[in-house]
C-alpha cells in the first residue's frame, strides 16, 4: 500500500509532500510518545499521532518513516509544516480519530508496528 491509498482511505488532507504520496508503507505506527517511535516504528512506516509540533517531524525523519498522519482534524503549526516539506516528508491531516483511523486501515490490511 502507498501513501496515496493511505490518504484515501482516512479522507485526509495532504498538509505536504504531495510529490512522494507513492512513497510504499510497510506498517503503522499509531503513537504519542515519540520515544515509542525511535523505538519500535520500522523504517517506511506511517505514524498515526494527535502531536503536531515540530517534534514529530524530527522523529520521523530520525526513524525514516514514510509519512506523518495528524488525527482528530488538529493542524499543525506553519513551522511544522514547513519543517517537513524541508524534510521531505509528508504530513497528512485526517478528521477520524487515532482509533477510528487504526481500525479503516486495518480493515484493508496494513500491518501495524510491533513492538518489544
Amino acid at each position: 500500500m502507498n501513501l496515496a491509498q493511505i490518504q484515501a482511505i482516512l479522507k485526509a488532507d495532504v498538509l505536504s509532500g504531495s510529490e512522494a504520496l507513492e512513497a510504499k508503507v510497510v506498517g503503522v505506527c499509531a503513537c504519542d510518545l515519540m520515544s515509542d517511535v525511535l523505538s519500535f516504528a520500522p523504517p517506511g512506516a506511517l505514524l498515526l499521532t494527535g502531536l503536531t509540533n515540530p517534534q514529530v517531524v524530527r522523529a520521523a525523519d530520525m526513524a525514516e518513516l514514510a509519512g506523518v498522519c495528524v488525527v482528530r482534524g488538529k493542524r499543525p503549526d506553519p513551522d511544522t509544516v514547513a519543517l517537513a516539506s524541508e524534510k521531505g516528508i509528508p504530513l497528512l491531516g485526517t478528521r477520524h480519530s487515532l482509533y477510528e483511523a487504526c481500525g479503516l486501515l486495518h480493515g484493508v490490511g496494513v500491518p501495524g508496528c510491533i513492538g518489544a
